[in-house]
């Protein structure tokens, strides 16, 4: 009797030494059914009728999971179940089994979070519907490589109506190692209907084997394939009438595509399926719409350096790289991004850094050799101008009349700032917002909104709040999971977005994050090879909104998608479908961002700390903050010492901000290289404006003048220095100009000339040194060389012996009288 379960069936109210036997008598029976039970092997066969068991076991109906004792002819191990489907180790009411929980409300199970009427799951769901990562399959069924792999090519409709047919295709590949007869592929839904949480989706697209919430086979609507050499794959196609698939209404359903044997003993023993969503809405659907707006990121990394070129008529920048000429090609992800866009119902959002780069482009640029070079001359010359003018033209017609969000320049990393100390920041990133918010509506001829942040993953707590309005940020985009209304419609459910107002001032708009992490997990290939992907993503994102929208049908609610921020095209396509499949059914309804922003609620943030530790060790460390505040201070002192500051401050000022840039966190080792980059520069800038050295020149006479060297290396001209000489003996030689001003063209050493007196004759230790004219801050090191004094008049000898010698009397004067005293 392996795998059999036993039914103990207690009538009546019974004692405590009743209920003592039937505990007793019930672990001796689960004991010997769990040592009789032996599982099953890779492959199991499952009929289409209910009663039947599986894993060879017996119950009546619903969900059979591994052995036990339960009520109504459910199987279970280790725990009880009331009116409802087996547990393992936990007590259910009306819903499927869960490993370890302690005890549920009705319809959900639990370990370590809950499954809102549906199938059990080993903590994988949290309370609010949303799917924690690592977590385990659900039913607590062990991963199983079947001998067929099955994927999906298409799936017509992507939303059934009425009547109708849905057609499958895709292909099957035998992994076995060994040949396969004739195999039957045929489609299931779940036996459940229509799933009524969220949380449900993620439990059926983790379930591995197939079970009797797979539902029975669609009768008579199964495909037939010739037997399957080692290696070999075929394609196939279905063709099931909507009718056939005996749906229940508006919802989204499991759906199972599986292959069994077709001939012999072991005919309709599973050989591989795989498991998607369909939605359906039929058209006496009437569910209140979900308020949906889009966003549509057009962002790259930063490409361009804080080095430049000067010729003779303009100034050149140079990129790291010259990666966004292709970007901004015929074909390339910022252009298709663009065209994609255009016309549809979204919400452009734009780093203003972007178009500078853009801009810089085509007005003419340089590529470094290598990225972070110091050496502008040894940059060559940039292939892209024509593409990212050709780009910057699409992108102007696509955003006209759109609302259009301009980040902060450079889309800076709020979370790394608040949390590392990019307080002394501040400044310098606000400077740049207030910039580029002009330079975009100056280049597209948009009245952009500014004022809006992205905090990395959607994580907001009180120090990143409190940053982002240090830097004007009066809006901030975040994850539904970390702010809370006191009055949400679906108490911590996966749906409950829209405007809250926090203390401070501070409005967080939140955007779905069971959504928002389906994107960014995804990363189909645009080609025929990704198209298994595209389609699950899109059917599950399909089932995602439509069951958001019956979670209440009838109230008006906000529903915000969230891409990553260097949206593939491929989930671009995905989510463009995605809109326009549930605006064309019913249960989607555009909407603008600002329209999500009008009437906010007030709410405040979670107080717990929901920060996965990948992100904590993604974020820029507090030592590369540390450097772009020092760097930013030598910026401040090389801008005072330039003829023409006000450019090569912008640009500094520019790549600090890139140096900060969210997009860093896909790329460390970009970042760390491109922060140096910035530092070198600014080191070989300083460096540029010395002193030549000298070793010892030759005063003759009593007056002089002693030449001293400026070398300027810098692509522009010096001014804002000046040159000052100490002498170590000034009772032999001084210098009678206590600072001359310094002068020289780009690219040239200039020689300045120091008037000195000399006293007397001898070797003198002169120290020259350059200090900015603004604060008179010492500039560079010092250069210290020796004045030989020869042939000084035997007057001005005489002249410095009796001055000595006053001085000498005057000291024994004044030690006299203080004798007396």
């Amino acid at each position: 009797m392996a795998g059999a379960g036993v039914e103990v069936v207690v009538v009546g109210r019974g004692g405590t030494y009743g209920r003592t036997v039937v505990a007793t008598v019930t672990t001796i029976l689960v004991a010997i059914t769990s040592a009789l039970w032996t599982p099953a092997g890779p492959a199991e066969a499952v009929g289409s009728a209910q009663g039947r068991g599986v894993h060879g076991g017996a119950m009546a109906y619903g969900c059979a999971v591994h052995g036990g004792v339960t009520a109504y002819g459910r199987e279970s191990r280790g725990g009880s179940v009331a009116s409802g489907r087996g547990s393992s180790g936990g007590t259910t009411a009306s819903g499927c089994g869960v490993h370890g929980a302690a005890g549920t409300s009705p319809g959900r199970g639990s370990s370590g979070g809950s499954v809102a009427s549906g199938p059990g799951a080993s903590g994988a769901i949290t309370a609010s519907g949303r799917e924690a990562h690592g977590a385990s399959t659900a039913h607590g069924a062990p991963s199983r490589r079947y001998p067929v792999s099955v994927e999906l090519a298409s799936l017509t409709p992507a939303v059934v109506r009425q009547g109708g047919e849905l057609r499958v295709s895709g292909r099957v590949t035998n992994t076995s190692g060994r040949r396969l007869g004739a195999v039957r592929i045929g489609v299931r839904i779940g036996a459940s209907g229509a799933i009524d949480t969220r949380g449900e989706l993620s439990a059926v697209a983790r379930r591995t084997p197939l079970t009797r919430a797979d539902g029975p086979e669609v009768a008579n609507r199964t495909a037939r394939l010739a037997p399957l050499e080692t290696g070999a794959e075929r394609g196939f196609r279905l063709t099931v009438p909507v009718p056939d698939l005996e749906l229940d209404g508006a919802g989204a359903y499991a759906l199972t595509v599986n292959v069994v044997r077709a001939d012999g003993a072991r005919a309709g023993t599973v050989l591989g399926l795989t498991r998607t969503h369909l939605s359906a809405y039929p058209d006496a659907t009437r569910l209140e719409p979900l308020r949906t707006t889009v966003l549509w990121p057009v962002l790259d990394a930063p490409r361009m350096e804080a080095l430049t070129l000067r010729t003779r008529d303009s100034v050149l920048p140079v990129f790291r790289d010259d990666e966004l000429t292709a970007a901004f090609g015929p074909g390339g992800r910022l252009r298709r991004l663009v065209e994609m866009g255009k016309g549809q119902p979204v919400t452009w959002v734009l780093d203003p850094d972007l178009i500078v780069q853009a801009q810089a482009m085509a007005d003419g640029y340089r590529v470094a050799r290598t990225p972070g070079d110091s050496d502008p001359r040894q940059a060559a010359e940039g292939e892209g101008g024509e593409a990212a003018a050709d780009w910057l033209a699409v992108l102007r017609t696509a955003v006209r009349g759109r609302e259009v969000i301009a980040l902060p320049y450079a889309d800076p990393d709020l979370t790394s700032l608040a949390r590392g100390g990019g307080a002394p920041l501040t400044g310098l990133l606000r400077r740049a917002s207030r910039t580029g918010r002009s330079v975009v509506d100056r280049a597209l001829g948009v009245h952009a909104r500014a004022g809006v942040g992205w905090p990395a993953g959607g994580e907001l707590d009180d120090r990143i709040a409190r940053y982002a309005k240090k830097l004007g940020l009066d809006t901030v985009l975040a994850s539904g999971a970390g702010v809370a209304t006191a009055g949400e419609l679906v108490s911590e459910g996966a749906t409950d977005d829209g405007a809250v107002s926090l203390e401070g001032g501070t409005t967080a708009l939140r955007y779905d994050a069971a959504i928002a992490s389906l994107l960014f997990a995804s990363h189909p290939a645009a080609g025929a090879s990704g198209a298994p992907a595209r389609l699950l993503l899109r059917q599950r994102l399909l089932a995602e909104t439509l069951t958001a929208a019956r979670e209440l049908p009838n109230a008006r609610r906000e529903l915000v998608m969230v891409p990553p921020r260097r949206m593939p095209l491929a989930v671009a396509r995905v989510l463009l479908t995605v809109v326009a499949e549930g605006r064309k059914a019913g249960w989607l309804a555009p909407a603008g961002f600002a329209a999500a922003l009008r009437k906010p609620t007030a709410g405040r943030l979670r107080g717990f700390d929901g920060y996965p530790l990948a992100r904590h060790a993604a974020e820029l460390p507090p030592d590369r903050l540390a450097a772009v505040v020092r760097d930013r201070r030598r910026m401040r002192a090389l801008a005072k010492v330039l003829s023409d500051a006000r450019a090569t401050a912008a640009s500094v000022r520019a790549a600090l901000a890139r140096s900060v840039a969210t997009a860093w966190r896909a790329d460390p080792a970009g970042a760390a290289s491109y922060q140096r980059g910035v530092s070198r520069y600014l080191t070989a800038s300083i460096a540029s404006v010395r002193l030549v050295p000298k070793s010892t020149v030759v005063v003759a006479g009593g007056s002089a003048t002693i030449p001293v060297t400026v070398d300027n290396g810098l692509q522009q001209d010096l001014t804002g220095v000046e040159l000052r000489v100490l002498s170590s003996r000034p009772e032999r030689l001084t210098a009678r100009d206590r600072a001359v001003p310094v002068q020289a063209s780009r690219a040239v050493s200039r020689t300045v000339r120091i008037r000195v007196e000399a006293y007397a004759n001898g070797p003198v230790l002169l120290t020259a040194r350059l200090y900015t004219t603004a604060d008179g801050r010492p500039w560079g090191a010092p250069m210290t060389f020796t004045a030989d004094v020869r042939s000084v008049p035997s007057g001005a000898v005489l002249f410095v012996l009796g001055g000595t010698g006053l001085i000498v009397l005057a000291v024994a004067f004044r030690l006299r009288r203080a004798r007396r005293r």
